[in-house]
């Protein structure tokens, strides 16, 4: 029995690209003719849609915006048995997306992210976004483990497996660091592809806002900390709780070993109620690190038995 073709879908969430996704759409199709290409028209206000069917892509509408709720669209819409997710603003190669597929396939990888390098000449990454994505990269290295050099690229290759049973909590472009959490915590199969990365086509307007997402990544980093690894939040905060209370106390009891006599007795237990509240913060992350990990038995569950 002849064997099916694998099924490729690009992803291309959009917002205001009348400018440059027609051309994107263009170099997708040429790169991989067997693929289809997917837009999702993020509330547009102006002719991305229109410029998208007319270069031969697929259309849909997300009228809620963010990002993140335009991937979340195409996850849900779109039946392949690999996903290419790209940026429709000219900025991400897709003559490499051939290749990327096919890594994907030999390592049978779940996800594989795009390193994005700069070309030569280019102004790639405004100022503050080169450091931010370095920052980023780094916290998640140390908290969640991994080699990742590039965390918040939105170049990525998945597997039908990861599309379909990521539940997706962002609303905006901190989408890219909640996807590398989910794959780090359920132990997937991830790995990295070079991609060159080239600066937005004059009058192309980028969507980022340095501080506003960067702000909303660290709270996003936070929170998924809180829901991957609530023993190390609860451990470091009894930690500093304990210190608290041990420091305040000290000099309450060298006072007492001298005098006999406890002179601060408001301090006293303020110090006594800081170290309980060490001891319940501890084994309240204790409790709640068995939920998880009971959660993260059953994600892994339904990812294995996701329909292929």
């Amino acid at each position: 029995m002849k064997k099916t073709a694998d099924r490729i879908a690009v992803l291309l969430p959009c917002y205001n690209e009348e400018q440059t996704i027609g051309e994107v759409i263009i170099a997708f199709q040429s790169a991989l003719p067997e693929a289809v290409i997917y837009v999702c028209n993020n509330n547009s206000t102006d002719t991305t849609k229109q410029v998208a069917l007319k270069a031969g892509a697929i259309v849909l509408d997300e009228p809620k915006k963010g990002k993140a709720n335009a991937i979340q669209k195409l996850f849900r819409c779109v039946d392949a048995d690999y996903y290419i997710l790209a940026d429709g603003d000219l900025t991400y190669d897709a003559t490499i997306s051939g290749t990327a597929v096919k890594q994907c396939k030999e390592l049978n990888a779940d996800m594989l992210i795009g390193v994005r390098k700069s070309v030569s000449g280019q102004k790639t990454y405004r100022p503050g976004h080169h450091f931010g994505n370095w920052a980023f990269t780094t916290i998640l290295k140390l908290i969640f483990s991994g080699s990742f050099r590039d965390v918040l690229s939105g170049y990525r290759v998945f597997s039908r497996n990861f599309v379909k049973s990521m539940p997706i909590l962002s609303k905006g472009f901190d989408i890219e660091v909640e996807m590398t959490i989910y794959a780090l915590s359920l132990n997937l199969t991830v790995d990295e592809f070079e991609s060159n990365y080239y600066e937005r086509p004059e009058g192309s307007e980028s969507k980022l806002s340095t501080f506003k997402d960067g702000f909303q990544i660290i709270k996003t980093i936070f929170r998924l900390l809180n829901d991957y690894k609530p023993l190390l939040v609860f451990s470091v905060t009894s930690s500093i709780l304990a210190l608290l209370g041990i420091y305040l106390f000290i000099p309450i009891f060298n006072s007492f070993i001298l005098t006999g006599v406890v002179d601060r007795f408001p301090t006293a237990v303020l110090s006594l109620g800081l170290v309980i509240l060490a001891v319940i913060s501890f084994f309240s992350g204790l409790i709640l690190d068995g939920i998880t990990r009971h959660r993260l038995e059953a994600k892994k569950i339904a990812f294995l038995q996701c329909p292929k």
